[in-house]
């Protein structure tokens, strides 16, 4: 016989609230939305995200629509899957003193109910938990379940909703005012946890920044915000955050009512780990020497072997994502995978202490030792595009492996390295930190042998591109002395190329095009075509300089030929720029706005700012010359902010200034000195990608001014840009989007970057505007 307590409309046996619930509205909407969908929910994440209390707070929405109630059942504190059915009927106050099987038992007594059922923490039952559950919702059809797990149940028909952390400011908080802080979920929780403890404690002026950092540091995570929280009691937030380096130990002081395994941090995620295989909890362990996130041949290459085989990585990723230790992540060049910080630095503890950091570091800086020395050798070709995009991806692995190098006392191989990376710093936003490795490997490594020769002329080319041009010229001395007693011919052809940049930018042509001659004819011995191209580049642009067309124009075909013999971009891309100056002082106008236009694009779509400013710096040029002079005075002020941004005008063609100098004086003639510093403000005000997107004329604007808003038309945003773009005017927060389109948050937050690239646009609100204009103006005319 089975009995239950006489209810006429049972609430069911959800505990009260203690605390408020603080953001995941979209989150719990979806939640809603699902349930009445779909008869199995499945919350998913990692420890201390939040998955527990999103479940509480559903249930609550969602009482009335369950006759018979919401109940939850709370498996955490069992040690094995024998009393799970046990545990159910418990908490459903079931009260059997008949025969029947137990599982029987809870059937019949769902059989006719109209009950939700939350699962809390199944991940180390997880196929008991799946069995129960196909068991109960084949048996009672009108019951539906939530469940709060690691990894999902994995049965049919259920819908998996991964809860991620509470989204944080983003690093730059100086720009970012009071309110829109407050407003940041994570802010609001810790300072709502923080009153608990503290009645005065409020997020200033004064504490922005640091709350900001403490909640930043702690990745979002709920649980360790709310562990800091109570910290407040003896410490202030200034000195809290000085010490969450140690954050395994400061957190703890949780409440005594939840599970130990929620008391701290650390039990919290000791709890993850133990649920972890042998092998999983090895690789754990491994990826903790990565930074900023791996791939799978990263994985695959650094973390096999002593006890994992390299054929055996790909399933132990998908285990450490099922089991929410690994963010799967898309990219542009595929699939990441990225670790919580407060996870990886758990794991290098367990590393340290098994004694394994140092041979996992070697073996880190080795792959990516490798990876920057493979990305030089193929450079020159059909790849270029997609090594330049790895790289950026990986730069906080390649960081971390250069610091290795020299922390492990291995200088040679940190320099090599740097300078291996030579395109990388200079097709990124790292040119100065690319100076700044050379520099150090060159101060620790004196050995005069082809290393240090060739990180010499690396360095003096970031140096003429910073226009340091004393400092490129000891350096290429050196470089030249090592490249004659060695009888290097490319280390003495690059030495030769760049001597001859620093003659140009002296004013001296004709000694600059005999270095480009004596690099030329060292880079053709060599058989390194690199060199060839970046040669030929500047002996055309010597001679159109000196208004000698048909060598000029002799040097950039043969270029280009070098170019396409090996499908590459980059150096085209310049060579197009340098033939385009030439065709402009030719008068053919036309062809030049063709070739910058061509090399803008790529430019730009490489996010390189050196090659976009020298485009449009020419496309100013024509301006003027066609009589464009509000354009042209627009193009410069939008060339201005980019040298700005680099830190030198014309950064490595600077003997380009005096066509920059002829074109501003007959733009300012023309429009006259107010009107002309009026455009020019306007074109330096101009986000980036809007004023790249003006030069190109993307924004339907005519020759002289801008289309109606200066910005690019919709059709530059795909499919999906459009979709988030619509998300984002609705009001949803970025973590709100990810789960609405089922993605990652990051990645959510990489498409509203692109979206606000594209647009020209640095606010979400302005997005909003944008969205709401695009939708009036297709709204159909009204009928008469």
């Amino acid at each position: 016989m089975t009995t239950s307590p006489p209810r006429v409309r049972p609430s069911g046996g959800l505990p009260a609230e203690a605390t408020s619930f603080v953001g995941r509205r979209h989150e719990v909407a979806e939640v809603r939305r699902l349930l009445s969908m779909s008869r199995v929910v499945t919350l998913t994440g990692g420890g201390g995200v939040g998955k527990t209390r999103l479940a509480l707070r559903v249930g609550h929405e969602v009482r009335r629509a369950f006759r018979d109630g919401v109940w939850l059942v709370e498996l955490g504190a069992l040690p094995g899957p024998d009393l799970l059915v046990q545990a159910v009927a418990e908490a459903l106050e079931i009260r059997d003193v008949t025969p029947a099987s137990p599982v029987d038992l809870l059937a019949g007594h769902l059989r006719d109910k109209q009950a939700l059922v939350i699962l809390d923490n199944c991940e180390h039952l997880l196929d008991a938990c799946a069995v129960l559950a196909e068991t109960l919702l084949r048996a009672a059809g009108e019951v539906r379940i939530l469940a709060t797990s690691r990894q999902a149940l994995g049965i049919a028909g259920e819908q998996a909703v991964p809860v991620a952390p509470l989204p944080v400011p983003d690093g730059d908080v100086r720009c970012a005012s009071l309110e829109a802080l407050v407003q940041c979920e994570a802010m609001r929780l810790f300072a709502e946890r923080a009153r608990a403890v503290l009645p005065g404690f409020a997020v200033t002026d004064g504490n922005g920044d640091v709350v900001a950092a403490i909640v930043r540091r702690l990745d979002g995570l709920p649980l360790a915000i709310e562990l800091a929280a109570v910290r407040l009691r003896a410490l202030s937030a200034r000195q809290l955050l000085d010490r969450l380096d140690d954050r395994f130990r400061l957190l703890t002081a949780g409440s005594r009512a939840v599970l130990p395994r929620h008391q701290t941090l650390r039990a919290l995620i000791d709890w993850s780990y133990a649920l972890c295989s042998d092998k999983e909890r090895l690789l754990w362990e491994r990826v903790s020497v990565f930074a900023g996130g791996l791939d799978l041949e990263a994985a695959e290459t650094v973390c096999s072997g002593d006890g994992i085989a390299r054929q055996d990585v790909v399933d132990l990723v998908i285990g450490l994502v099922d089991k929410s230790v690994l963010i799967r992540e898309d990219h542009l060049d595929g699939v990441r995978y990225r670790m919580l910080e407060t996870l990886r630095e758990y794991g290098r503890e367990r590393l340290c202490a098994h004694g394994r950091e140092a041979e996992l570091r070697r073996r880190h800086r080795g792959y990516y030792r490798e990876l920057a020395a493979q990305a030089r050798a193929e450079l020159f070709g059909p790849g270029q595009v997609a090594w330049f995009t790895r790289l950026q991806v990986e730069h906080a692995n390649l960081r971390l492996a250069l610091e290795s190098c020299f922390a492990a006392a291995d200088p040679r191989a940190g320099l090599s390295m740097a300078a291996d990376l030579l395109y990388h710093w200079i097709t990124s936003y790292y040119l100065g930190e690319g100076r700044s490795w050379l520099e150090r490997g060159l101060a620790d490594d004196a050995e005069p042998g082809e290393v240090r020769g060739r990180a010499l002329w690396a360095a003096a080319w970031l140096a003429v591109i910073q226009a340091d041009l004393p400092a490129a010229a000891a350096l290429l001395r050196e470089s030249r002395r090592i490249g004659e007693r060695l009888g290097e011919e490319s280390i003495l052809g690059y030495v030769a190329l760049f001597s001859g940049m620093i003659e140009m930018c002296g004013g001296r042509p004709g000694n600059a095009i005999g270095h480009y001659e004596e690099a030329l004819a060292r880079h053709r011995a060599a058989a390194e075509p690199t060199g060839q191209a970046m040669t030929l580049i500047r002996l055309s642009m010597a001679h159109s300089f000196l208004g000698r067309s048909r060598p000029a124009v002799a040097a950039a075909e043969t270029c280009l030929n070098v170019c396409e013999e090996h499908e590459e971009r980059w150096h085209k891309a310049y060579m197009m720029m340098a033939l385009g100056v030439e065709m402009w002082r030719q008068g053919d106008q036309g062809r030049a706005t063709e070739l910058e236009r061509q090399s803008l694009l790529f430019a730009r779509s490489l996010g390189d700012w050196l090659g976009a400013g020298l485009a449009v710096e020419v496309l100013a040029w024509i301006a003027a010359a066609q009589g464009h002079h509000r354009r042209a005075a627009w193009l410069l002020g939008v060339v201005r902010a980019v040298w700005s941004s680099l830190g030198a005008s014309l950064s490595g063609f600077g003997h380009l200034a005096g066509y920059h100098e002829e074109c501003e004086a007959r733009t300012r003639q023309a429009l006259g000195e107010a009107a002309f510093g009026a455009a020019v403000r306007h074109g330096a005000r101009m986000p980036y990608e809007e004023g790249l997107a003006y030069a190109l004329r993307e924004d339907g604007g005519g020759q002289n001014g801008a289309g109606r808003h200066g910005r690019a038309p919709a059709a530059r945003l795909t499919r999906r840009e459009r979709e988030i773009a619509a998300l984002v005017a609705q009001g949803l927060t970025n973590r709100e989007i990810a789960a609405s389109l089922v993605i990652s948050q990051r990645t959510a937050e990489g498409h509203i970057e692109h979206i606000l690239t594209k647009l020209g646009f640095t606010s979400r609100a302005q997005i909003a505007v944008w969205v709401g204009e695009r939708a009036r103006a297709e709204e159909p005319p009204a009928e008469e």
